[in-house]
């Protein structure tokens, strides 16, 4: 609810961003309201990243107090999730995009705060497409709860302000997590995302061997989640051939807010994500 009024307040600013001079904007009652709504919308969202958390949402995610993300979706639907991690080039973007389109695959996308600020253009054009976007966030254990709370609460201000969207999906850059983190991911009503097969394509050994580490994986299950990156040499050139063979053996390519459960879940100690079955 908080951010349906945040995006209420949002669109309230838009009707007072243009104003005939700076003379008459200090003089007039629109400049007055706008002020007031920029201090609402700032407290609004200080709201979501500050709020108490769920109980029921952060108790689905804890395994003996341990606070997990999602690395793969217990389902029985023969579903998988391609992601692809973007954090400084976008040298394949428009190539993987071709590739998604003529598959008429879905994917998520993964940005970091300074990809989405240097290709603002390119997140708009993923974003578009139809694809998820997810925040790709890298956490310090040198930073206060507070520090971090500004760096997540800044990531995602940039990539709604892009997509004119609310981000809910985010992972972790580096890989490294703990409780402190995804609290306030799920404290924001986020899904903290990250993976059960790594493709190893930013090591350039080449096409054939992201093929291999794939589709030969004991991991590659229903509700997998499959980790790629932009800017690699081979990927790419492995994706055309890496949809087909998933698609060949029944399994569907779907974005991951088409995979997780939204509600009513809890993870074992491998991060996967179960349904909670009604007794």
């Amino acid at each position: 609810m908080i951010r349906d009024f945040v995006h209420l307040i949002q669109n309230k600013l838009r009707h007072y961003a243009v104003f005939p001079s700076l003379h008459s904007l200090s003089r007039s009652s629109a400049f007055q309201t706008a002020l007031f709504l920029l201090g609402v919308l700032a407290f609004a969202r200080a709201c979501i990243f500050l709020a108490p958390p769920s109980v029921t949402a952060l108790a689905s995610a804890s395994v003996n107090g341990t606070f997990m993300p999602i690395c793969r979706v217990e389902t029985d639907q023969k579903k998988v999730a391609l992601t692809f991690n973007c954090t400084y080039s976008a040298q394949d973007l428009h190539q993987l995009l071709e590739i998604l389109k003529e598959k008429n695959v879905h994917a998520t996308f993964f940005v970091s705060d300074t990809w989405a600020k240097n290709y603002p253009k390119l997140l708009c054009t993923i974003h578009n497409a139809g694809h998820d976007i997810g925040g790709l966030w890298t956490t310090q254990a040198s930073l206060s709860i507070r520090e971090q709370t500004l760096t997540l609460e800044n990531l995602t201000q940039r990539i709604d302000r892009l997509t004119d969207s609310e981000t809910t999906l985010f992972r972790f850059e580096d890989g490294n997590y703990d409780n402190s983190a995804i609290r306030l991911i799920q404290e924001a009503g986020g899904y903290p995302v990250q993976w059960n097969i790594n493709s190893m394509d930013w090591k350039d050994y080449g096409a054939q061997d992201i093929l291999h580490r794939i589709l030969n994986s004991r991991q590659l299950q229903n509700g997998s989640i499959l980790l790629f990156h932009a800017g690699t040499v081979y990927t790419a050139q492995a994706l055309p051939d890496l949809i087909d063979n998933l698609e060949d053996q029944g399994y569907q390519p779907v974005p991951i807010s088409e995979l997780i459960w939204k509600h009513s879940y809890y993870m074992d100690a491998d991060g996967v994500q179960i349904p909670k079955t009604e007794p």
